[in-house]
């Protein structure tokens, strides 16, 4: 398949064509990474496609412990690339390491922040922080850019017209423009040529009723349990636990945007 802007970044749809999407993704459930044309692969689901509307009942988020966050450690990152297809990019012909590196799509990326007074290094994941009151919704001229009820930002293909926007507006640098066809990509999470992505919290595992996410799995698989996902809202969750346990921030806490995502030992 190439380039194309048909997603499943939308809120959840009831109509008759979402039912026969939903119906697609059933028959793909048991599936593991086929290959089902050109440049397509097939992902494996082995759950089953939510039967309900997204509701605002819930709102998920991150909670990173940079204490537990490991210097040179990239397993998150890598872990999100093939979750997401990231890792089927592929450097343009002629072009420069340098220049790929720039212009690839990342949906998390490893940073260090530095205590100027103390010398103090923390690392950390960043990505889509998920705030509640996202700048890139509101500077989106088409709407595609937009929160789910459920609190996850996303982009809707459909509708992005690659100007940017929203990219300039995150404060975060969170967001990744796709500067060339898409040669190869996953069923689930399909990508385009000038369109803008970034971090979904795995909205493809929400909508199947799975209850982590790849950069979550990788980091426990590796050692190292420093991300926790879950419902904020929930006060049996284990999020709110550990952040009733531990101090937490948000990075740039004085734009007030009320991010999904915190962060401890900061």
């Amino acid at each position: 398949m190439k380039d194309h802007h048909e997603s499943t970044d939308h809120p959840v749809d009831t109509g008759p064509a979402d039912s026969g999407r939903r119906a697609f993704m059933g028959v793909a459930a048991g599936v593991t990474a086929a290959v089902v044309a050109p440049g397509v692969v097939l992902h494996s689901v082995t759950a089953a496609p939510r039967s309900e509307a997204v509701t605002s009942d819930v709102r998920w988020g991150l909670l990173i412990d940079t204490a537990k966050c490991v210097d040179g450690c990239s397993a998150c990152v890598e872990a999100c690339d093939r979750e997401n297809g990231l890792n089927l990019q592929t450097k343009p012909e002629g072009a420069s390491q340098g220049h790929w590196d720039d212009q690839k799509a990342v949906w998390i990326r490893k940073v260090k922040l530095q205590d100027n007074q103390t010398g103090r290094v923390t690392n950390l994941p960043m990505m889509c922080q998920h705030c509640e009151n996202p700048p890139c919704v509101d500077v989106c001229p088409t709407g595609a850019s937009f929160k789910r009820a459920d609190g996850i930002v996303m982009v809707d293909r459909h509708t992005c017209i690659g100007c940017r926007y929203c990219m300039m507006a995150c404060p975060y640098k969170a967001r990744s423009f796709i500067h060339k066809v898409m040669e190869e990509q996953l069923t689930l999470v399909p990508r385009g040529k000038g369109c803008v992505e970034s971090c979904n919290l795995c909205v493809h595992r929400r909508d199947f009723g799975q209850e982590s996410t790849a950069c979550v799995d990788a980091c426990r698989e590796a050692g190292h349990e420093a991300i926790v996902f879950g419902d904020l809202k929930d006060p049996e969750s284990n999020i709110r636990k550990h952040l009733a346990e531990m101090s937490s921030r948000q990075i740039r806490e004085d734009l007030s945007l009320n991010t999904g995502v915190r962060y401890s030992g900061i």
